[in-house]
């Protein structure tokens, strides 16, 4: 545990679950709270594949971005400042698709939003070894 929840300024890997955990059972949010943060870095300009498997789809699909800008989560309108503890992965990620076998998705430039928490469950691609294998 690092010294920003130690202190209740950030919330703990358990709280982060939790609060996830709370989302309706079937969304986004619940789904990650099942899964466990892979990224603990920056993930800005990484390659992540996203988890895109059962039961978030009703087919697995590979979708490898790169996070290119981030954006923090607005607050409630008269609120200055977040809550403590500080969510931990809040916001979302402006993401470039530079793979994808997902319909929806194509790859070649095509933009898409990112909530933090998914990129954080992510599985960073080490290009390198994904080009040696080919």
């Amino acid at each position: 545990m690092g010294f920003f929840e130690k202190i209740g300024f950030i919330e703990t890997e358990d709280q982060e679950q939790a609060r996830l955990a709370q989302a309706p059972e079937g969304s986004l949010n619940h789904y990650l709270s099942t899964l466990p943060v892979t990224i603990a870095e920056w993930p800005k300009d990484l390659l992540v594949e996203l988890p895109w498997e059962p039961p978030r789809t009703d087919q697995s699909f590979r979708v490898v971005v790169v996070p290119i800008e981030f954006r923090k989560d607005a607050l409630p309108e008269g609120v200055e400042e977040e809550p403590l503890p500080r969510k931990r992965h809040s916001g979302s990620w402006m993401c470039v698709v530079v793979f994808s076998d997902h319909p929806s998705y194509p790859v070649g430039g095509f933009r898409i939003d990112v909530p933090a928490a998914e990129i954080a469950r992510g599985r960073k691609v080490d290009l390198a070894g994904a080009l040696a294998q080919s």
